[in-house]
């Protein structure tokens, strides 16, 4: 009999902690890299700045206000019938300043409640350890993941946590969209490896040679420290199911130019890169020429290939927003006017942001992971980003239903293939910050937060038509998704 979604399968939702948690400077927190970045929009760049200035607005300091309203929201996940809930850890809540030996107790204790409130509910957290949340200190002093030494400071936080919520927490995330350090805004987000005060570095920026020796020296210091967590956690806790996540997208060619389909070839690495190295444990074969060609050269140490074989992730997670085209036409770029969007695919929609709609793209995608590794796949983000108009307290986004419809249905073609799928999580299910242009215009959530780009309102939450929607999809287990 042909599969459609188990009886287990885990429906809920993700946010990250630097972009809904607030809270800043509370209960001892210290700060991270994101309460440096400024807001911005889609056409401003969003701004870092060593030293916080108060004319200008940081949306990280009180995003949408989780820290104070934790219960409320939780409460509301529950509703909807939320099995698991992916949320991260502020590194700088735990270790202000991320090279401490000891904890604050309080940051522990917040997330323990959380945790608690959770539970009281039947949801499973699932937790990213680290997401766009290193340590602002780390960076100013150290250089970030630059620095070998960040392995040890990372290593000590993961002991603290699966010590502290072994009893809490089943499913772990080590790093969010790992591959996203080979990226432009990687650098600071992702490696901390920027200080000087200046605009976020675009994704369409053609980075320097230095730029691109300095991630990959950055990535290889977070896959040994990916690798490391893994055994730990293993150790602490042998149920624990630690997974990585890695930023996904279907990449076609854009002809059948045999010179497209090669492109196309070499740019789905972004997909493999990363994953090989944490589910096989070892750098991939194309490694070699790749780094050859780009004139990098990544320093290693005797042992770290064999940490890396010895810490591979139980299961592997991803997101998927859109699917690209790959192409040589140099005419066909310029009319796209978006690199890192790929070329415009002319059987696709797109969002209000420009993202190309493709909900079959994920199932070629799944299938292509799957086929690959062989190991359990979850879906942590996934959701339309759109502009909502909230009227007579509520929001009637008809769009953002279509578009998860469609792709759910296309993760249940998936299971039938044969792909071992055990979880959805949409991206921003309640309204929060954008982290690309860290926007609240920009929403994904089937909770409206009632806040604007400049940080006014009430903070009130109210639940759209996709809240509703979204809990017929979850308590039929996916069999009614009209």
């Amino acid at each position: 009999m042909r599969m459609s979604f188990p009886k287990n399968f885990l429906w809920g939702g993700a946010t990250a902690a630097n972009q809904f948690e607030g809270g800043w400077k509370e209960d001892g927190k210290g700060d991270s890299v994101c309460d440096h970045i400024t807001a911005g929009t889609v056409s401003t760049p969003r701004y870092f700045t060593n030293e916080i200035k108060e004319d200008l607005n940081y949306p990280s300091h009180e995003a949408i206000d989780f820290y104070h309203r934790y219960k409320e929201d939780i409460a509301l996940f529950a509703e909807m019938g939320f099995k698991v809930f992916r949320l991260s850890l502020n590194w700088t809540r735990i270790f202000p300043k991320g090279d401490e030996v000891k904890p604050n107790q309080k940051g522990l204790d917040f997330y323990r409640n959380v945790f608690m409130e959770c539970k009281k509910y039947g949801i499973e957290p699932l937790v990213t350890i680290s997401h766009y949340e290193i340590p602002y200190y780390l960076m100013n002093q150290y250089g970030g993941w630059l620095n070998r030494d960040c392995i040890d400071f990372y290593l000590n936080f993961c002991k603290v946590v699966f010590n502290e919520y072994k009893d809490l927490v089943k499913y772990w995330l080590t790093f969010n969209e790992i591959n996203c350090l080979m990226m432009g805004v990687g650098d600071i987000l992702s490696g901390g490896i920027q200080s000087e005060d200046g605009p976020m570095q675009d994704f369409n920026q053609i980075p320097t040679r230095k730029q691109q020796q300095n991630r990959f020296q950055a990535l290889h210091h977070q896959f040994l420290a990916s690798a490391k967590a893994v055994v730990l956690g293993h150790e602490i806790n042998p149920e624990y199911q630690i997974g990585c996540m890695v930023a996904g997208g279907a990449i076609y060619p854009y002809t059948c130019n045999p010179d497209d389909i090669v492109l196309a070839q070499q740019e789905m690495r972004m997909n493999y890169f990363c994953g090989d190295v944490q589910v096989r444990g070892e750098y991939p074969y194309f490694t070699k020429r790749m780094f050859e060609d780009m004139g990098i050269v990544v320093t290693m140490k005797e042992g770290d290939l064999e940490v890396l074989k010895k810490g591979t992730v139980d299961f592997y997670s991803f997101s998927y927003y859109m699917s690209t085209c790959a192409t040589t036409d140099e005419d066909a770029k310029k009319a796209s006017g978006n690199v890192i969007m790929g070329v415009k695919n002319p059987y696709l929609k797109a969002s209000d942001w420009g993202w190309q709609i493709d909900s079959k793209g994920l199932r070629y995608l799944l299938n292509d992971l799957y086929g690959r590794y062989q190991i359990p796949m979850m879906i942590v983000e996934n959701g339309l980003g759109a502009v909502d108009v909230l009227e007579d307290n509520t929001v009637h986004d008809s769009y953002r239903i279509d578009y998860l419809r469609e792709h759910i249905k296309q993760m249940e073609e998936a299971i039938k293939d044969g792909v071992d799928l055990i979880g959805f999580t949409p991206w921003g299910c309640i309204d929060l910050v954008s982290i690309s242009t860290g926007e609240m215009k920009k929403r994904y959530g089937f909770i409206y937060v009632d806040k604007d780009n400049e940080g006014n309102g009430s903070l009130d939450r109210f639940r759209k038509d996709s809240f509703y929607w979204y809990k017929k999809v979850i308590a039929s287990n996916g069999k009614d998704l009209d």
